[in-house]
């Protein structure tokens, strides 16, 4: 049974490398070729260096592991570039790229929206509440300035932050998005946080639908393929 579960697990892992490879191939034509010559790459500095100092068994088995980690790590990030090129323009896709946060964030996707497909997203965590909106900046500037004035009013012993991920100017981009909330200060302890999600989502909220579009229906960043 547990040996039926590894297996289920392994082709299961597979299947999403595979998957995040033809998703990255759609905008990131010579992948397969970045790819192989960093995994060569890799090998090749390591046998130099073995042939150099006598042990070229060694640090050829050396460079096949770390190439294959180089290379691992490369695809994860071209991936995820790749996945957010593709993601840009489409409504919904700050909120794709929300859930990629770490373990100690809330978020709530759509928690205001006006007529002109403005939309907002909240995300509680160490900071405070981060308010992300995502829409034409002129129509989502006055319905962000609204929910922070509101926000700032439910919890007025903690931060409120707002910004709009774009690529206009003053916007964030959606591949620092996570980076940007990450860099923000820790303002309240991992316990209030909880505290103060119970508080925010007590007054309620829209909650409304991501409209349906160009958005991918599993909109989670891929993520890098695991090396055992």
């Amino acid at each position: 049974m547990a040996k039926d579960e590894q297996t289920g697990e392994k082709t299961s892992r597979i299947a999403q490398v595979r998957a995040a490879y033809r998703m990255t191939k759609r905008s990131d034509r010579r992948i397969g070729l970045v790819l192989l010559g960093v995994f060569l790459g890799t090998v090749a500095v390591f046998v130099l260096l073995g042939m150099l100092i006598g042990l070229e068994i060694y640090f050829t088995i050396l460079g096949v592991m770390m190439g294959l980690l180089v290379t691992t790590m490369v695809f994860g990030r071209r991936a995820e570039r790749a996945a957010f090129s593709q993601m840009q323009g489409a409504l919904g896709a700050a909120y794709a790229a929300l859930q990629t946060l770490r373990k100690g964030w809330v978020v709530t996707p759509g928690v205001a929206v006006n007529k002109d497909q403005a939309i907002v997203h909240r995300a509680v965590g160490r900071p405070g509440v981060v308010l992300v909106g995502e829409g034409a900046p002129g129509r989502l500037a006055p319905l962000l300035a609204q929910e922070k004035k509101k926000y700032s009013r439910i919890v007025p012993d903690v931060p409120v932050y707002d910004m709009q991920a774009g690529d206009g100017e003053g916007q964030v981009p959606l591949r620092r998005l996570t980076r940007d909330l990450m860099k923000l200060p820790r303002n309240i302890t991992a316990g209030q946080v909880s505290e103060v999600e119970k508080r925010v989502k007590a007054v309620g909220s829209l909650n409304m639908p991501i409209p349906k579009g160009p958005l991918p229906r599993n909109a989670r960043m891929p993520r890098s393929p695991k090396i055992r």
